[in-house]
């Protein structure tokens, strides 16, 4: 049975795109990204397809292509338009799948709905992407905790960049998920890193 998973993060710039890149190419998964805002010539799905080296994956086009490099709503908003819940549906596919969300979870989506609601709608297990900086356990533990009292799977959770074990474990025993790896901070972003960097991850 194939395999999907939501990748989130503590917050925004913690390395969501290189995690799900390293994801993709180790389960030669599909990739989708349902919401892009900021530069459409410089998006995450252009840069996930640049660092993948199998001939399996597809990268399934962005619902939302948005021109602002705003919180979703806001940058739909300044195009004139809405996003809408309704309108989002797992691509079809019977290869794994990769989704990535934008930012945290209480990114709005709009007047009402979250990336929360996004992840509850899709209805897949989340993989949650950490990152280790002065106040990250906080963040770490609130993403977790929403994830858990909204009743949503989770897979587990991913380091990314610079370790710190004393957090790491700390994270790791208050919550109880499972530890899927960590991604060390990679200098050179390129084909041959992601490839070795999915071999510290474990399934």
């Amino acid at each position: 049975m194939a395999q999907q998973y939501f990748i989130t993060g503590i917050g925004t710039g913690i390395g969501k795109t290189i995690t799900s890149a390293v994801i993709t190419e180790k389960l030669k998964a599909d990739y989708w990204k349902p919401i892009q805002s900021g530069d459409l010539n410089q998006s995450d799905s252009l840069a996930v397809e640049n660092l993948i080296s199998n001939p399996e994956t597809k990268i399934h086009p962005e619902l939302y292509r948005l021109n602002q490099p705003l919180s979703p709503h806001l940058s739909a908003k300044l195009d004139g338009i809405e996003i809408e819940l309704k309108n989002f549906k797992l691509p079809k596919t019977e290869n794994n799948l990769i989704v990535e969300g934008a930012g945290g979870l209480m990114v709005p989506l709009n007047s009402k709905e979250l990336i929360l609601d996004l992840i509850k709608h899709l209805n897949i297990p989340v993989i949650v992407v950490s990152q280790n900086y002065l106040g990250s356990i906080n963040h770490t533990l609130l993403t977790i905790n929403t994830l858990k009292q909204n009743n949503i799977k989770i897979k587990g959770i991913i380091f990314n960049g610079d370790t710190n074990l004393e957090s790491e474990d700390y994270i790791l025993k208050y919550t109880g998920i499972k530890h899927l790896g960590n991604i060390p901070m990679l200098k050179n972003v390129d084909k041959f890193n992601i490839i070795g960097a999915g071999k510290n991850l474990h399934f």
